[in-house]
């Protein structure tokens, strides 16, 4: 057993049929799928939460268009590397073999003059390149290497993707296979893979090593009694990563300024980059402050600027000094629900039309038949403010925004109710 790579690499896919999750890039006729079967595959950047088979869909790819496969990972590789990569491309080139994929995981942490490095050879088309990120790729990868990339979004497993992948590596492992394993519970299994596909097959052989019984009966209390207290043997890989950075959040978000600085310590530690750090702190600004301290976007917003102009350590300072005054501001999601109210919204009303009186009147025609012809300029009004309706008609009186129960927004509040009276029932 000690001689066996890991559960989770055991059960790596091998093909398209194999490969859990994602059906709406790699289903039957699924957009990747077409692209991939084929053969006509451009640079691509997979976008995507950890453990949701980036790195596994690369792989898989390669074989499919039976092409070697060079991986690379951003975090000990160089543009030495890079170039190493390159030249093996032109040499399969001048042999007439098979040009390769070149895969480099968390593309994202690649630097301008690593990243610069690979555009000569993605634009000759010596490699395909598939790069892996977590990150939003239009932060952190070069807008020209970007713009010869398609990117896909790979979505988060769902309980059935992360169910079906135990039960896969139940009946389809070589050595599990061979004990009596049945699952009477798996929601301590799913809630500790945080559903992450790697991690999940690692509590599980976990679980199953720490009993080294033949028959075993799965069941909540039995995970959590043995992986609790040994999380940290399969968090080797960085996987941590992620279950603190949502500590650092979720302290700020709670608003404990003492919790979130040690996370931040913990990160700074751990040799997390400043950006990141900096990023999700703008995202939390408006998420979880938002218009009950407006000051705190703006000062998120200048922490990401002077990280990227301050060096290291003293940057610590700056993102010490955001993360304390976040965690100690008032808290408000009003404007996180309103967009997400809005959107459910449009997703199930379409596209109702704009009021004649809100549209654009650029022609003599429009004009005519009354486009924007009793529209109230609201400046020619006392108080800058005349009542009419925004919304299309069937939406009228729809209340969106909901003010949270703090100084600043109940301010908000009361203004838009001398204003709109009983419209919106503020």
């Amino acid at each position: 057993m000690a001689t066996l790579p890991p559960l989770a690499e055991r059960m790596r896919p091998a093909n398209l049929d194999e490969y859990v999750g994602q059906q709406h890039l790699v289903g039957q006729n699924a957009i990747l799928r077409r692209a991939i079967e084929s053969g006509n595959l451009p640079s691509l950047i997979l976008w995507g939460p950890p453990g949701v088979g980036k790195t596994t869909l690369a792989y898989i790819i390669s074989q499919q268009l039976q092409r070697p496969f060079f991986s690379l990972s951003a975090i000990n590789s160089g543009v030495k590397d890079v170039r190493e990569v390159i030249e093996k491309a032109a040499r399969l080139k001048e042999t007439e073999e098979n040009l390769p994929v070149l895969f480099i995981d968390e593309i994202h942490r690649f630097s301008k003059s690593q990243q610069d490095s690979l555009l000569g050879a993605v634009e000759r088309g010596l490699v395909t390149l598939i790069g892996a990120t977590t990150e939003n790729p239009s932060f952190e990868v070069i807008s020209a290497l970007l713009s010869r990339c398609q990117v896909y979004i790979l979505k988060h497993l769902t309980e059935d993707d992360l169910v079906q992948l135990i039960n896969r590596a139940i009946a389809g492992d070589k050595y599990l296979s061979q004990k009596k394993i049945t699952i009477a519970e798996h929601e301590a299994l799913l809630r500790l893979s945080g559903g992450d596909a790697r991690k999940l097959l690692n509590v599980l052989e976990l679980v199953i090593n720490a009993i080294g019984k033949d028959e075993i009966a799965i069941c909540n209390k039995l995970v959590l009694d043995n992986v609790q207290q040994n999380l940290a043997l399969y968090d080797k890989a960085g996987e941590q990563h992620y279950d603190i950075i949502s500590a650092f959040i979720k302290s700020i978000r709670g608003s404990d300024p003492n919790a979130a600085v040690y996370w931040l310590a913990r990160m700074i530690a751990g040799g997390e980059d400043p950006k990141f750090i900096a990023r999700r702190l703008l995202i939390l600004a408006s998420e979880d402050i938002g218009n009950a301290n407006p000051n705190a976007l703006l000062l998120a917003n200048t922490c990401f600027q002077a990280i990227n102009v301050i060096g290291w350590p003293e940057s610590r300072i700056i993102l010490s000094q955001t993360v304390t005054y976040l965690a100690s501001s008032a808290k408000s999601n009003a404007s996180y629900e309103a967009i997400n109210k809005a959107q459910e919204i449009v997703s199930r009303t379409g596209d109702l039309p704009v009021p004649l009186h809100l549209r654009n009147a650029p022609t003599k025609l429009m004009k005519n038949i009354g486009y924007g012809k009793e529209y109230a300029y609201s400046h020619s009004y006392e108080g800058n403010f005349k009542e009419q309706e925004y919304f299309p008609d069937k939406l009228a009186g729809t209340r969106l925004f909901e003010p949270g129960n703090n100084a600043a927004e109940l301010k908000l509040r009361e203004h838009l109710k001398r204003l709109w009276k009983d419209k919106y029932g503020y």
